[in-house]
């Protein structure tokens, strides 16, 4: 097992960003990708976080990834926007989508927004904080278009990708619930980070390349490849399906049907729909509602090992809290392949750990 190094969230910023400014990046882009990252170790999720960026510069390595990009408007009805990312970064086309469709939503009340052909919008959950912040409803379905990794139920190999449903609702007086979360078991960078850190995972999650399951996450990572699997058996392949069809077919930026494996790029198609509660003449009573039945919820005495009950988003406010504290531990291996990304375009290992540790 590699000894993890641990940073703080400023300095190590400053690290990725200097990778993804040599990657061809403008100045605002490279600040955005590189604070959306840290920010999902920050909260927990470093399947979502600096990890990703060896496979994003291979991304652009192949073409896949097209720095500087924004989303285009396809169509225009109001409350109802088509989006093409055109490839871009996902940290910059979701911020710039959500923003577009905010801004709908506030004028009309409600927004239903098809986004296609973004590449990588990491956690998804960001987005929904960023429309939950403005004391909006966010509802969001998104496919993958990558390898496929996760098996359908009943089924022995992988057919379609992790597919995250992600649900933000504002509670007045307290802190968000955003539902962020893979229909598959788990998330597919979760299986990367137990691979580098020498770990085995939980049984149920994955099935190796025979069909079989495993323990051993190097089935999602290196040849040959087995498959996650969704959960809650046929419900959360049920959802995975949904997020398919809403999130690639119906956006418009396709589905996942080939057995090609070759390409780096991961694109995203993203149907969201933002709701302003305040326009529906509910709100009183969704404020009082909200605050009492999540009240009663917790007042549920804590099962054996567990200190309280929570709901969802707690954890990665807790997790945050922590990581800012104490700062955020990445493994040997991973923070190699970070030196080794680097390389590709131009940043030798020692400035990246120079910047890392705020030289």
């Amino acid at each position: 097992m590699s000894t993890p190094q641990v940073f703080q969230p400023g300095p190590l910023e400053r690290a990725i960003e200097a990778i993804v400014a040599a990657g061809g990046s403008d100045a605002r882009e490279a600040k955005l990708v590189a604070e959306n990252l840290v920010t999902a170790n920050l909260t927990g999720h470093d399947s979502h976080g600096i990890g990703m960026i060896p496979r994003y510069v291979d991304s652009l390595k192949e073409g896949g990834l097209k720095p500087n990009r924004h989303p285009a408007v396809k169509f225009d009805g109001g409350a109802l926007v088509a989006l093409d990312g055109q490839a871009g970064y996902g940290q910059v086309i979701g911020l710039e989508a959500t923003d577009i469709a905010i801004a709908r939503a506030q004028q009309h009340g409600v927004c239903v927004m098809a986004l296609a052909n973004s590449h990588h919008l990491c956690r998804i959950g960001q987005w929904a904080e960023q429309a939950v912040a403005l004391g909006l409803v966010s509802i969001s379905f998104v496919n993958v278009i990558s390898r496929a990794i996760v098996a359908p139920f009943g089924g022995s190999d992988a057919r379609f990708g992790t597919n995250p449903c992600t649900i933000g609702i504002p509670l007045p007086g307290q802190p968000p619930f955003i539902l962020d979360m893979a229909t598959s078991g788990v998330a597919q960078g979760k299986m990367r980070v137990a691979h580098n850190k020498g770990e085995k995972v939980a049984p149920g999650l994955l099935i190796d390349d025979q069909g079989r399951p495993t323990l051993d996450p190097r089935f999602v990572v290196v040849e040959p490849f087995g498959a996650l699997t969704t959960f809650g058996l046929h419900k959360g392949y049920g959802l995975a399906v949904v997020c398919e069809l809403l999130g690639g077919a119906l956006t418009g930026g396709g589905t996942w049907h080939t057995e090609d494996r070759s390409k780096k790029r991961v694109l995203n198609g993203m149907l969201s729909i933002l709701i302003d509660p305040k326009r529906l003449g509910t709100a009183v009573t969704f404020e009082r509602e909200a605050r009492e039945f999540i009240a009663w919820v917790k007042q549920s005495p804590p099962a054996p090992g567990v200190d309280r009950v929570r709901i969802a988003g707690d954890p990665e406010r807790e997790t945050r809290a922590r990581r800012e504290r104490d700062g955020i531990a990445v493994d040997g291996n991973t923070w190699l392949e970070i030196h080794a990304a680097g390389a590709k375009v131009g940043v030798a290992a020692e400035t990246i750990d120079r910047l890392a540790r705020g030289g």
